[in-house]
């Protein structure tokens, strides 16, 4: 198995993205080793490859060093896992066409298999933003496994949801685990494997192009139970993801918006198609029949701080739905020196988050 897993990694990194062909090469030729010691001949008439790309194929084949692409994935912390293998997730192993291989930085472990999807946009708005983050700590601290793409907006607030209520994440990407993009989640990337897993099918190197995202898709509703969408125009690819999760007989939900914000279009039709609305995660955990994987003395009870009266009303007027400053003065009944007084200090003690525009929420 050893000696088979090194031709599983080769064809991947020969083929990217590509697990179609390489079953279809190993179904041909009876192993990836076989496969893989082809002649430019046989890959021709019996692999299925165009003369032109046949020859392509050996002469990148004869630059690649098996070996020593093994050492330099020990080197970087990289593990590869092989479908063969005990490790390699078992809800991946039930789709079409799953990953020969995963490469892998962190650890993937059995509870995973409690996965839940979180995906939406890349530019949400504050109140997407906030119910992703809520919805992400609250399936970690019932023991569920949060998996997203590590993109802008929706992806990376379900991470930091996660990482922040002590919980595991699964970030599966388009491009290789060694590849931090956007580039500004390079923090987010080394928390999530730190505690949880950086994944990819694509090997290290790689660098994203838009045609990884929707193959990577595939992965990410295959490693779940079930996938939520938060806020997602007509054409995001967080519907192709929910796609993808129907074909393979998981469950799809997604989270209501209004009517007025185009980002309502993707989960609104996904509603009116029959999928379940989520308005808060025991919605998801009862759909998916978990109570709690973790047990309740797991996770200490929040302590409050304790709040001044300025404090306490400028909270009580706060929600998940980001408000201006003045709407606040309006709601409290306080000066404007009072109400930005008491939003810095909430701030400093965890309990509010400011967004662009002077905008105000509560973190949960």
């Amino acid at each position: 198995m050893v000696e088979e897993k090194v031709y599983w990694m080769g064809w991947q990194y020969l083929l990217p993205g590509s697990a179609s062909r390489i079953w279809n090469l190993v179904e041909r030729f009876g192993s990836p080793r076989a496969a893989w010691m082809a002649s430019e001949q046989a890959l021709s008439s019996r692999g299925g490859f165009e003369p032109r790309a046949a020859a392509n194929l050996v002469r990148r084949r004869a630059g690649l060093d098996l070996a020593g692409e093994m050492a330099r994935l020990a080197e970087w912390q990289i593990s590869y896992i092989t479908f063969e293998e005990e490790d390699y997730p078992r809800a991946l192993r039930t789709i079409f066409d799953p990953p020969p291989g995963l490469f892998v930085r962190g650890h993937l472990r059995p509870g995973d298999d409690h996965a839940v999807a979180l995906v939406g946009s890349r530019r949400p708005t504050p109140y997407g933003l906030a119910v992703a983050e809520k919805m992400a700590r609250g399936l970690a601290k019932a023991g569920v496994t949060v998996v997203s793409g590590m993109a802008r907006g929706i992806d990376s607030a379900a991470h930091r949801g996660a990482l922040e209520a002590g919980g595991r994440t699964l970030a599966v990407l388009g491009c290789g685990v060694d590849v931090v993009y956007p580039r500004e989640n390079a923090r987010l990337m080394e928390d999530i494997s730190m505690t949880g897993a950086v994944i990819s099918e694509f090997p290290p190197g790689s660098f994203p192009e838009p045609w990884h995202f929707p193959v990577r898709n595939r992965i990410i509703s295959g490693l779940c139970r079930a996938t939520i969408v938060v806020e997602a125009a007509e054409r995001s690819g967080a519907l192709i993801t929910a796609d993808l999760a129907l074909e393979q007989g998981r469950e799809v939900m997604a989270v209501p918006g209004p009517v007025t914000n185009p980002l309502s279009c993707g989960p609104n039709r996904l509603i009116k198609q029959g999928a379940r609305l989520v308005e808060d995660v025991s919605d998801i955990l009862e759909e998916l029949g978990i109570t709690c994987l973790f047990p309740e003395q797991s996770f200490a009870a929040p302590v409050t701080p304790r709040l001044t009266g300025g404090e306490e009303a400028v909270y009580r007027e706060l929600s998940l739905e980001p408000k201006g400053v003045d709407v606040i003065i309006e709601g409290t009944g306080l000066c404007a020196q009072e109400v930005l007084a008491a939003l810095m200090f909430l701030e400093v003690k965890g309990l509010v988050r400011q967004f662009p525009g002077r905008l105000y929420a509560r973190r949960h």
